[in-house]
């Protein structure tokens, strides 16, 4: 069931149009209600669905998943983790009453298929399909289901009528070989990231891949017949804004949604306006991209939002309903321990209990992050400390492969307020003040004008007079690992003993900030 809502373009939009992290973009259009999912990989719950009504203005209604395996590298458990992978660029789609995504996960080695006839609810059927079908895209056709996938040569498989399984004796086959041939064989990224479509009465693969000499290119192919011969057209080679499909709103409007690399952010997507020539969708990126120029205009995006962490109960599911108290914009890094915390233990307060001895930020369990934005934006939090345990250390983290963070740690049952810089392989210690206090407020400052990739940390004793502790973390977005835009993270880890807890009042996110 989908609500009837006002859809129109916000006719002044200027690109990007989320200035964060939304990788992978999908979407559709049902009545007059538009729906994106996005890639988030390790992050759990996983695969958001967002919603607008002008395809400006989204805001995240739902997950498609809480967690989707559950072994050693989704629980960081033996120095195992699920960084840059988890789960990778989906399809969404919606067919004869019901809402279809696939998505695969590298680190399973599987591809799934959920299907809802809600989408705003947090109900989705799952079915498994061994094997990775990479940057896959649906397409249901005359009573048939179709995907495609791959990169460089794009294939296609039939899939069963109810899209659960592979079909015996169903099409299968190199759909268009050597897809990359447009831009000859030189390239970083051979083509993929298949969008596959149905536009009047055309099959057109909308396709992403990178030359040795430029940017991020938007390649289309189309044909008359879903297994036809393709042909092929670069469809936009500017700004380096390429991966996705098209979509048309209730007038007739045709838009492309995109995405474009925009350093330590991540990747951030793009509207492109779409005319058609001789049956061919022409991309046109006539609204400002923004690769320079400070723009004061960019507002808050709706997907990031301060917590003061009060129980809304949403969910009677003795298994979920913790994970139902937290705002939609949160998410874990890596699968949640839901046994180690809680909104109920102190009211208003969330509560990060240590139930496992980690050595460092990147294997912490129950990490809370929410994304971080552009040009500016600020983060901060009241966190009480008092039953933090000796080796404990927690605070306010910009969460990435090369990571900072401001906080306390217990070392000899002495706090201290630290402000450390680390990575996968080191960690290191850059300032350190003794602590005697029980509450104490940290903030950290971003800066992503110009791609400045700046962060800055700072800490007060009563909330008025701020001081910055340590030096500027220049954020670096790092391949394979993490693969991902920073993230505001909220964390608490032991490292000698288990049972220590902290409380953070509140967390607080606006688009300013003061880096140094």
């Amino acid at each position: 069931m989908v609500e009837q809502r006002s859809v129109n373009v916000t006719p002044n939009f200027q690109n990007p149009i989320i200035w964060a992290d939304v990788p992978d973009p999908d979407i559709i259009r049902v009545n007059d209600v538009y729906y994106m999912s996005s890639t988030t990989m390790h992050m759990n719950p996983g695969v958001p669905i967002m919603t607008s009504t002008d395809l400006v203005n989204w805001e995240i209604v739902t997950y498609v998943y809480d967690i989707l395996e559950d072994g050693d590298q989704q629980t960081l458990t033996n120095k195992q983790d699920e960084y840059g992978k988890g789960s990778w660029a989906s399809s969404l789609r919606y067919h004869d009453g019901v809402f279809y995504l696939a998505v695969a996960s590298f680190s399973a080695g599987k591809t799934y298929i959920f299907k809802t006839n809600n989408i705003e609810k947090h109900q989705w059927d799952r079915s498994t399909l061994e094997g990775v079908y990479h940057d896959m895209s649906l397409l249901f056709d005359e009573g048939r289901v179709y995907m495609t996938y791959g990169g460089g040569d794009i294939r296609i498989i039939e899939l069963t009528a109810d899209a659960t399984a592979i079909k015996e004796d169903g099409l299968s086959k190199v759909l268009i070989p050597n897809a990359s041939q447009l831009l000859g064989s030189n390239c970083i990224l051979p083509a993929e990231g298949s969008h596959f479509q149905k536009i009047n009465g055309m099959y057109f693969v909308f396709l992403i891949m990178i030359p040795q000499e430029g940017g991020r290119t938007q390649l289309m192919y189309r044909s008359n017949r879903v297994d036809g011969e393709y042909e092929g057209r670069i469809a936009l080679s500017d700004a380096g804004i390429a991966q996705g499909g098209l979509v048309d709103t209730v007038n007739g409007s045709w838009y492309a949604l995109l995405f474009q690399d925009r350093g330590a952010v991540g990747r951030c997507p793009c509207l492109v306006d779409i005319t058609w020539e001789d049956g061919w969708p022409i991309h046109h990126l006539s609204k400002v991209v923004y690769t320079c120029e400070q723009n004061d205009d960019f507002g808050m995006p709706n997907i990031v939002a301060a917590d003061h962490f009060d129980i809304v109960i949403r969910s009677n599911s003795i298994d979920r309903i913790n994970q139902d108290y937290l705002k939609r914009a949160w998410q874990w890094n890596h699968n949640p321990d839901h046994r180690f915390w809680n909104l109920s233990d102190r009211p208003s307060y969330l509560r990060l209990i240590n139930g496992h001895i980690r050595e460092s930020l990147l294997y912490a369990r129950n990490t809370l992050t929410q994304r971080t934005f552009g040009p500016f934006c600020t983060g901060q939090v009241a966190v009480e400390i008092d039953n933090m345990k000796d080796g404990d250390v927690t605070g306010l983290a910009a969460l990435q492969e090369h990571y900072g963070f401001v906080g306390i740690k217990v070392c000899d049952k002495t706090k201290y307020l630290v402000m450390v810089r680390g990575n996968a392989s080191e960690e290191n210690e850059i300032e350190s003040i003794p602590l005697t206090q029980a509450r104490i407020y940290l903030r950290m400052d971003c800066k992503f004008e110009n791609m400045v990739d700046q962060a800055s940390f700072y800490y007060s004793l009563d909330q008025e007079q701020w001081h910055g502790i340590g030096d500027v973390l220049y954020m670096k977005y790092t391949l394979p690992k993490h693969f991902m835009g920073y993230r505001f993270a909220l964390f608490n880890y032991a490292t000698k003993e288990v049972g220590g807890y902290v409380d953070f009042d509140y967390f607080s996110v606006n688009k300013s900030c003061e880096v140094r």
